[in-house]
């Protein structure tokens, strides 16, 4: 009988092995999955729009001219040669046209992971425009590698403009880390008192944080910490601590060999019932939907 519930226990660091190691921002990120398939260059004609594909995402290089960019709510961004865009919705709606002679756009295509990026969908703005300056140590030579792999036939050449489209997101998210102009909880990264309460919230998602301890790691007033927590984050500390848990316990149930009561505890729910009513209210579905597909998928 001892064996048999030494069998049942769960050890949730068993669990969340190599989920929630490294540093903050390659935690999240190696939540969020991406495929690219297409790398490409384009010639646009003063006033001539440039046209992406929908229900896709982009980064955009432009080698030569200047764009105007205007969103579906009217913001709008101009970008300078040299410059670099990420856009990672769907941008179909906005507008983009070269505003000054010849425009010459190097793109990107790529999709994320649907059941990946949705939990961190309130993260990404509209777009992440990078400057030149910013960019020029790493830019030039990702590109030039990225356009000979692009026009290559060889085997796992595919494989390569994938993972390098890859590394071109993680690197410009980086850069907007670094230059402070990144918001929610890459954002947060920016304020070394916040990044602090972020680190252990990623650290231990199984702990019960509470705003006291949470303010304290900060080394901030309780009020304090709050408010500029929400402001960087865009999300209260209590409401990103389960964000996040739910988020790791999403890429825990498309293992196939995953118990959903076994990943509720994991992450720091308490049973199965209530771990259950917070991931459909957040995802919008059952547990035992995205359990039962990470099985299909195995099994396929």
């Amino acid at each position: 009988m001892t064996d048999l519930l030494e069998n049942l226990t769960i050890l949730p660091e068993m669990q969340l092995e190599g989920l929630a190691t490294g540093d903050l921002l390659s935690q999240v990120l190696a939540q969020i999955r991406l495929t690219g398939d297409r790398v490409y260059s384009v010639t646009l004609a003063q006033g001539e729009h440039l046209e992406l594909d929908a229900k896709s995402s982009h980064v955009c290089v432009l080698q030569q001219g200047r764009l105007h960019i205007e969103s579906a709510d009217r913001q709008s961004v101009t970008v300078e040669q040299g410059d670099i865009l990420l856009l990672p919705h769907d941008s179909s709606s906005a507008s983009i046209k070269a505003s000054s002679g010849l425009a010459a756009v190097v793109i990107c295509r790529f999709w994320f992971d649907a059941r990946s990026f949705q939990a961190m969908l309130f993260a990404m703005p509209w777009l992440i425009h990078i400057r030149q300056a910013e960019a020029a140590a790493w830019a030039e030579g990702i590109l030039h590698f990225m356009l000979i792999e692009a026009n290559d036939t060889q085997p796992g050449g595919a494989l390569m403009v994938s993972r390098l489209i890859d590394l071109t997101v993680i690197r410009i998210l980086r850069t907007w880390v670094q230059h402070g102009t990144a918001s929610g909880w890459l954002g947060g990264l920016s304020d070394e008192r916040i990044a602090r309460a972020l680190r252990a919230i990623h650290e231990k998602p199984g702990q019960q944080w509470s705003i006291d301890a949470l303010a304290a790691i900060a080394g901030m007033s309780r009020s304090s910490f709050c408010d500029w927590f929400s402001k960087l984050v865009g999300r209260s500390p209590l409401r990103y601590q389960n964000e996040w848990r739910l988020t790791l316990a999403k890429t825990m149930l498309s293992k196939h060999n995953s118990r959903i009561g076994e990943v509720g505890f994991a992450v720091g729910y308490e049973s199965e019932a209530s771990f259950s009513r917070a991931y459909k209210a957040y995802f919008g579905r059952s547990p035992r939907d995205d359990n039962s597909q990470g099985v299909a998928e195995a099994q396929g």
